[in-house]
């Protein structure tokens, strides 16, 4: 099972080192991580996807809550959030392909019904950039290697999350969510959850 993870950590050096060795102890295999500027000054904003049991979401968020560069950690779903990859792919096109001419206009075509735009163009390649979910970007890559076109590169940025808004109990069931204005949020752990020493066997590494 993929969990999502946002962690608001302190911009200092070391930090991923120390993240991704925590995830290491934990024998948990990280599938994707993003990291840039948050809304507050000195602190990043970690989007972490893992796979783990659905049982082993606490433990993470609590490993996680252990390390003092840690500010916040929130565990986000589909439902909570909204979850967007960028994602850059070069094709294979131009007068030498089989297609010849077409082969370019078919790209414009798939890009046009994907809602892909077109970032650069050059003889013999096209590259595409697309956001949206995971999904969908596998999606366009796999209609594009159907069509019988040569992927030369791929880049993907891995999930970003962000907890949507405060909405109506109309719109959270509309959404599959519950009300949480009198409730912990999912994500949230209360502080006499984190305080405790619970996983003896995770250690700060020097």
């Amino acid at each position: 099972m993929l969990h999502t993870f946002v962690a608001l950590v302190q911009d200092k050096p070391g930090v991923l080192t120390r993240v991704a060795s925590l995830f290491r102890r934990l024998n948990i295999n990280i599938v994707s991580l993003t990291v840039g500027e948050s809304e507050r000054a000195e602190v990043s904003r970690m989007t972490i996807v893992c796979e783990a049991p659905d049982h082993a979401a606490h433990r993470i968020r609590a490993s996680l809550y252990k390390l003092e560069i840690t500010v916040d950690v929130d565990e986000v779903g589909r439902s909570e959030a909204v979850i967007r990859e960028l994602c850059l792919i070069k094709v294979a096109a131009g007068p030498s392909h089989p297609l010849g001419q077409n082969s370019r206009s078919q790209i414009f075509e798939l890009a046009t019904v994907f809602k892909a735009r077109v970032v650069d163009l050059a003889p013999e390649s096209i590259m595409l950039e697309m956001t949206g979910s995971s999904s969908k970007i596998e999606g366009l890559i796999q209609v594009v290697t159907e069509s019988g076109y040569t992927i030369l590169e791929v880049s993907r940025t891995g999930r970003m999350a962000m907890r949507r808004g405060h909405h109506t109990s109309r719109v959270l069931k509309a959404l599959g969510t519950t009300d949480s204005s009198d409730a912990t949020l999912p994500g949230e752990i209360e502080p006499v959850e984190i305080l405790p020493n619970e996983f003896n066997d995770v250690h700060e590494e020097e």
